[in-house]
């Protein structure tokens, strides 16, 4: 039985049933619908005639907490269990006002001739502040600011391309060897770092004298990520077949080579096309020209343009060639792998957003 002080707590069978349901849909929902779960239970307790001591110790709550909700149940009945309104200011910008916002920022252009909205032209436009368009923006998960970057693809081989890339990549023939190849034409030597002193971070000095630039043919190898490489001071065909030539001794014999070749590179030229065709055991497979990332050695000749050149001090061109094979060498004692992972309807999703963006803005 409840204390001299407990208000007793009789339930009809509809508030019974609600009661229950509440109770079993807190299980799973969220935060709040375990809130309300909980209080339920405390009333179905309270009217089974047991104390706030026993609800407490039953439920794991305190006696205040079953107190103040068989209290609140006694008095409001179902209402009772809901959460009152807060106390605070109250809301200044309407329902309306957030949907004009959001259909200008879309649709409308700004009064300057602006390419797009920035909080601060929003907010002279609107009458509200800045802080609270960028909220609104940031609640709706509008960026004005950003441009997504694409293009209908105008080479008619681009999906034949894209599939015979991709499988090469996750499903490579038997007994074959995939080599992702590349060059970069503009691996140039600076002259004129100062010299490195204690507890003083190196800076880059505005003074540096830019020597002629050294070209670099490159092989990687995608799976364990080991690179073939070989620097050119001329970017000819001759220079190309001179690499394809070292790529052929340097890997073991009696495995078909396929190469993963850039469509606009030196392994165009007619010179290297015949010198391919004199080599059964090449096999060249060309990227499309607007997805060349798809070449992962462009990758990792992003990794050596992004780390190593800024700090090296090379005072001839001969100093750049041997930093170069320096940096071959190391990357080769602890190669990283690139891992291709993308599936060919993925590549197709973007350019075919973009022509149907296209399509739906002519209607």
């Amino acid at each position: 039985m409840p204390g001299p002080n407990a208000v007793s707590i009789e339930l009809t069978a509809a508030e019974r049933d609600v009661l229950r349901g509440w109770a079993r849909e807190g299980a799973r929902e969220g935060a709040s619908s375990q809130s309300l779960a909980m209080r339920s239970r405390i009333v179905l307790a309270c009217a089974e005639g047991a104390t706030n001591a026993q609800v407490a110790a039953d439920l794991g709550v305190s006696r205040g907490m079953v107190a103040k909700w068989r209290n609140r149940f006694a008095a409001d009945r179902l209402d009772g269990l809901s959460d009152e309104p807060r106390p605070g200011r109250p809301r200044l910008v309407t329902d309306a006002q957030v949907e004009e916002l959001i259909a200008r920022t879309l649709e409308g252009d700004p009064p300057d001739g602006a390419t797009h909205w920035t909080t601060r032209s929003m907010a002279k436009a609107s009458g509200l502040s800045q802080s609270t368009v960028s909220r609104m923006w940031r609640a709706f998960g509008l960026k004005p600011h950003l441009a997504e970057t694409g293009q209908p693809w105008a080479d008619p081989l681009s999906v034949g391309r894209v599939r015979d890339v991709v499988g090469v990549h996750l499903d490579p023939p038997e007994m074959a060897i995939v080599l992702c190849v590349d060059e970069n034409p503009q691996v140039a030597a600076l002259e004129g770092r100062a010299p490195t002193l204690p507890d003083i971070p190196e800076r880059t000095p505005l003074d540096q004298v830019r020597q002629d630039p050294v070209g670099l043919f490159a092989a990687l190898g995608p799976p364990s990520g080991p690179v073939i490489g070989r620097t050119a001071r001329l970017r000819r065909d001759q220079e190309f077949v001179r690499f394809l030539r070292l790529v052929d001794s340097s890997v073991p014999t009696g495995s078909d080579l396929h190469l993963v070749l850039d469509n606009q590179a030196v392994g165009r030229v007619r010179a290297v096309r015949d010198w391919l065709l004199r080599h059964p055991r090449f096999r060249p497979h060309f990227t499309p020209t607007p997805v060349l990332w798809m070449n992962l050695v462009e990758h990792w000749l992003a990794e050596l343009t992004a780390r190593r050149p800024p700090r090296w001090a090379d005072r001839s061109v001969v100093d750049l060639e041997s930093d170069i094979r320096a940096w071959v060498i190391a990357w080769n004692k602890d190669p990283k792998a690139f891992v291709w992972t993308r599936s060919t309807a993925g590549i197709h999703e973007s350019p075919a957003d973009y022509r149907q963006q296209i399509n739906d803005s002519e209607q």
